[in-house]
């Protein structure tokens, strides 16, 4: 079932990700000045005002690229092998050789709580997810312009980014 917050973003989303998508790519050809420490200042306010389990649109939506450490220590967790949990839950992406999810929304996802059923040892790739306090956030504008559109954070984080380098 869709939450209401979740179909809200979608509409929201729809009318806004090409404009957000613009912006971003304007600030990777001139990144302004100190954009790490804005960004960093911008990611305690958006991360107030988001509730992940109220979403899980990014587990309904998107799939993790699985690490040959990340298969290991999952299939361990589960009991299996690294063989038996590929056979089962992965496929290998055309054209990258990625490891991914054969199905969405995710296996591990439980669809009443929106929690991850293998939390503690979830991929590397879901950890960092959605990826905005990077060091040098320059350097991942194009996963912010991909994830704009799935991640309710990403798509407050760009949006007050614009607000306030369009204010300056």
């Amino acid at each position: 079932m869709i939450s209401i917050l979740l179909r809200s973003f979608k509409q929201k989303i729809k009318k806004r990700k090409r404009i957000l998508r613009l912006f971003l790519s304007r600030i990777e050809k001139k990144p302004p000045k100190k954009l790490d420490v804005l960004v960093a200042k911008l990611e305690k306010k958006v991360w107030a005002e988001t509730d992940c389990l109220a979403c899980a649109n990014c587990c309904k939506s998107m799939s993790p690229t699985f690490t040959q450490m990340d298969m290991k220590r999952i299939a361990k967790h589960l009991e299996m092998t690294v063989l038996e949990f590929k056979t089962k839950w992965l496929r290998k992406e055309r054209g990258t050789g990625d490891w991914i999810n054969k199905k969405m929304p995710c296996q591990f996802l439980d669809l009443k709580s929106n929690k991850c059923n293998i939390y503690e040892v979830r991929p590397r790739d879901c950890s960092g997810f959605p990826h905005l306090p990077k060091k040098k956030m320059v350097e991942y504008l194009h996963v912010h312009k991909q994830n704009v559109e799935f991640c309710p954070a990403t798509a407050n984080m760009v949006e007050k980014m614009k607000v306030l380098f369009e204010a300056n």
